[in-house]
């Protein structure tokens, strides 16, 4: 089956999984995008998995204040090296995260890690760290967070 460079760059964009396992996803679902989105995510799974045995040992913290001032985040979010650690797209993915921490004040890590995720509900927080992982190729997980808030 033909697949079109339009449908990759499509699927890769919504999910920042590299072209090649888009590619094979889409051939695999014969060109049915919603098909290939579940192969993706059992894959996504399949690789956060197999990486979490690897050690990381750099990461950032990303700290979130809300706009009243009545809430503030600190979390520390790693990765395996200091290449992705300085990547924007992985500093944006821990400030949307610490923005969870605050909109949702999961009671621990085990809690924080089966919620609905507040950006996309239809997918966990463990859901979107498996995505995260797949996207940079590196064990990603959140190390600690602490929330705190004037009541």
């Amino acid at each position: 089956m033909d697949i079109s460079t339009e449908q990759i760059k499509a699927l890769r964009e919504k999910t920042g999984v590299s072209v090649m396992l888009v590619r094979k996803a889409l051939i695999e679902a014969g060109g049915d995008e919603k098909e290939a989105m579940k192969k993706l995510e059992k894959l996504e799974s399949h690789l956060a998995d197999k990486k979490a045995q690897r050690n990381a040992s750099m990461g950032v913290v990303e700290s979130y204040i809300h706009h009243d001032g009545r809430v503030g985040v600190l979390l520390a979010l790693k990765c395996e090296t200091d290449f992705v650690a300085r990547n924007e797209e992985f500093k944006k993915e821990a400030h949307n995260i610490a923005m969870h921490i605050a909109a949702m004040d999961p009671a621990d890590k085990e809690a924080l890690l089966g919620e609905p995720y507040a950006l996309d509900q239809s997918r966990t927080v463990s859901q979107v760290l498996a995505a995260i992982t797949t996207k940079f190729g590196e064990h990603i997980t959140i190390e600690k967070f602490v929330r705190y808030s004037i009541s």
